[in-house]
């Protein structure tokens, strides 16, 4: 079922005319009647009857929304002219909004990739492109879009984890654009039967389920300590190398191999603690 466009005539100057053939007809029924010529006043029942018939004819299109025209039950097409129209009064019109809609999923408990319960939303914006297809492939296509969303969020939330950890994989919290474009890809291939278009997806909440909530803040707090310990490490066994070759550069003392380590060791200490360390000054011989 695909959308087919057809005219219409403008509701306006159809119903000034209707109006004037429904006054001439009501005329014509008194003349008639006054003259007793039963065949003129058949004539003009007939006429005025006809013109309050063609009454049903008339809808009206708001800006952005179509009607979609079916005669016994068989799509006759679509019109999308605004204003008040007339077309077949035995067309049966039903209006379908064109414009942009959004909803937010409500929010869901799912496993992600490695098995961690999460909550997830998502705010999904959406618009109907084909109004047959709306209409009539699906039998309410508003409570459509949003099972749809929500199937194809489950779908997209157990495909990802929650954190990116050492790897380079894509993870629901890192890489928002990302996800953003595999949840829209997903919905639209669910939704295209349904004649609607999926404008964006976004993911408007994510967390972990409140059971776990407090491990997995423990896990990432230690994770966050390990990668600074290791940047902390980097930079401080660089700067012990450094003042070694400045040592040695500039002439200013000679350390042998277990000074050098007894040094380098001290060093360290001082750079890597997490707290100030207390210097012990050496008021004897260095050897």
């Amino acid at each position: 079922m695909k959308e087919k466009t057809i005219s219409s005539m403008p509701g306006i100057p159809t119903a000034i005319g209707l109006f004037a053939v429904l006054l001439a007809s009501v005329w014509s029924f008194i003349q008639f009647g006054a003259a007793i010529n039963m065949l003129g006043v058949l004539l003009s029942v007939l006429v005025g009857g006809l013109c309050v018939l063609c009454l049903a004819g008339f809808y009206m299109v708001e800006p952005n929304q179509a009607a979609v025209l079916s005669l016994f039950g068989k799509y006759v097409g679509t019109v999308k002219d605004q204003g008040l129209r007339f077309n077949n009064p035995f067309y049966k019109s039903r209006r379908v909004s064109l414009r942009i809609r959004n909803f937010e999923s409500g929010k869901l408990k799912v496993n992600e990739l490695e098995g961690s319960p999460i909550e997830i939303a998502a705010v999904v914006v959406w618009r109907v492109m084909d109004s047959a297809e709306a209409v009539y492939n699906v039998d309410d296509y508003e409570s459509f879009v949003h099972i749809q969303a929500e199937a194809a969020l489950r779908s997209m939330a157990t495909s990802y984890p929650y954190d990116q950890g050492a790897s380079e994989q894509v993870a629901l919290r890192s890489h928002a654009v990302e996800i953003s474009h595999d949840l829209a890809a997903q919905l639209a291939e669910r939704l295209a039967e349904a004649g609607v278009a999926v404008q964006d997806a976004r993911i408007s909440h994510l967390a972990y389920s409140p059971e776990i909530a407090g491990a997995m803040l423990q896990r990432q707090q230690a994770g966050a300590i390990i990668a600074a310990r290791e940047l902390l490490v980097e930079g401080a066994v660089g700067m012990v190398e450094m003042a070694l070759d400045k040592l040695k550069a500039n002439g200013v003392v000679d350390l042998d191999n277990e000074r050098r380590a007894q040094m380098v060791s001290n060093l360290l200490v001082v750079l890597c603690s997490d707290r100030a360390t207390q210097p012990v000054v050496n008021t004897g011989s260095l050897y």
